[in-house]
């Protein structure tokens, strides 16, 4: 079974001869390694690229050992160039094993004609900090996991079918070419443990982890519920008994979106224009890996669908916010109060903004309601939209919100433009 990644293949091959080293970064186990040294190596061959021109290596194999040293690397890679004038494609995998390899990699951008390639994994580069250390010399291209859209292009079937196998087990693409169930759950909690708990933990030298795993299970039953640092430390102590201060929780929240292992979203005020610090939604990058931290209970499609969503338009590269949008409300006795109202996602498409809501169904008045009510409130004149789960068609509905089906928008790349 091949995935084609055809996005990330794309970035790569218009990235080519820009001056800059690609640095291909994204959570552990999600085809990094395959995009470049498979697809992006087949790509060159395919359109003209000689073999001799591409110097691939993978510095994680027992026969590289010699090349973890800086000077032996750079001295092998000198020696297999054809000065001839044609580029030489340099592909490094696991760069992150090789002492100094931000030197490395900066003293292959001084050879002519030479274009170069970089994946890795392991504590030391799952960090988004990794793209700044080349101070404006690299271009990072972040890979996720397989969307759906990837996923059902090559998985193919009955659609409720394989939505309901990705909402359980996600799109790490080792999991997607497992058959069997049993399987799927065993691979998860294992690389889970091993990989990418064990990983933070080296990563950011923790002594006492249990801190850290308590967090992730608590953002794992509560995705797409907004809250801060206070908050989840206040129930350490009410639910669990821990006693975590909030400055140990914003650093654990820290260490694990530089892993890739979870996104922060922002509240945004929509009509105040700014950003709201008090408070953020937390998703993980693969919802497969959030059901195997809580064991897999607490599938719940409401929530599941909002994270699918989110992860959806962080794939197309689009900045994603939360929005507040502030209303009044008559109580029973005549009294007005100000209330706020949340927008699930504030995309933003610069210039431009869309507002999305999720909602499984708008079947009953009440519902549609309530699901509107927010998108209702916003008086600008940016795109509106509801996606719904239990949705026959997609339309634009008598206030100009375009009311989309989950599939459509999921399986259609211009769902939101």
């Amino acid at each position: 079974m091949v995935f084609e990644r055809k996005s990330y293949l794309q970035q790569l091959i218009d990235s080519r001869g820009n001056g800059l080293v690609k640095i291909v970064t994204g959570i552990r186990r999600c085809g990094k390694s395959y995009l470049l040294c498979n697809l992006f190596h087949a790509w060159l061959i395919k359109y003209g690229v000689a073999e001799d021109h591409i110097i691939q290596l993978g510095l994680d194999t027992r026969k590289n050992k010699a090349l973890l040293n800086p000077d032996k690397l750079i001295e092998f890679v000198e020696g297999k160039i054809v000065n001839d004038g044609a580029i030489t494609y340099v592909i490094l995998d696991e760069i992150q094993l090789v002492d100094d390899f931000v030197g490395v990699i900066l003293s292959f951008m001084q050879m002519p004609n030479v274009d170069v390639y970089v994946s890795g994994s392991n504590s030391k580069f799952l960090s988004s900090e990794v793209a700044t250390e080349f101070r404006g010399r690299g271009k990072e291209i972040r890979v996720h996991p397989l969307s759906f859209a990837e996923y059902f292009e090559t998985v193919g079937g009955d659609r409720d079918k394989a939505l309901d196998t990705y909402y359980k087990y996600g799109g790490l693409p080792q999991v997607a070419q497992m058959d069997d169930e049993r399987e799927k759950r065993e691979y998860l909690l294992n690389i889970y443990e091993t990989v990418y708990l064990r990983d933070v933990i080296d990563r950011n030298h923790l002594r006492n982890p249990e801190g850290l795993r308590q967090l992730i299970q608590v953002l794992a039953s509560n995705i797409s519920c907004s809250s801060n640092p206070q908050r989840i430390s206040k129930t350490f102590k009410s639910e669990r008994g821990l006693t975590i201060a909030p400055r140990t929780v914003d650093s654990y929240l820290r260490f694990l979106q530089d892993a890739f292992i979870v996104s922060e979203a922002q509240r945004y005020d929509v009509k105040g224009r700014k950003y709201i610090g008090s408070e953020s939604k937390y998703f993980f990058e693969d919802i497969g890996l959030r059901n195997a931290i809580l064991n897999f209970r607490q599938i719940e499609d409401t929530h599941i669908m909002e994270n699918v969503i989110y992860n959806e338009l962080r794939v197309r590269r689009y900045s994603v916010d939360v929005g507040m949008v502030e209303t009044w409300r008559t109580k029973e006795n005549g009294d007005k109060e100000r209330i706020k109202l949340e927008i699930d996602f504030v995309v933003n498409i610069i210039p431009e903004k869309v507002y999305i809501q999720s909602a499984l169904t708008l079947s009953s008045i009440e519902k549609k309601n309530q699901e509107l009510r927010s998108l209702l409130n916003v008086q600008d004149n940016f795109q509106k939209m509801v996606v719904v789960a239990n949705g026959l068609i997609s339309a634009v509905n008598e206030d100009g919100i375009q009311i989309k089906t989950l599939f459509d928008f999921l399986l259609n790349p211009d769902s939101v433009i």
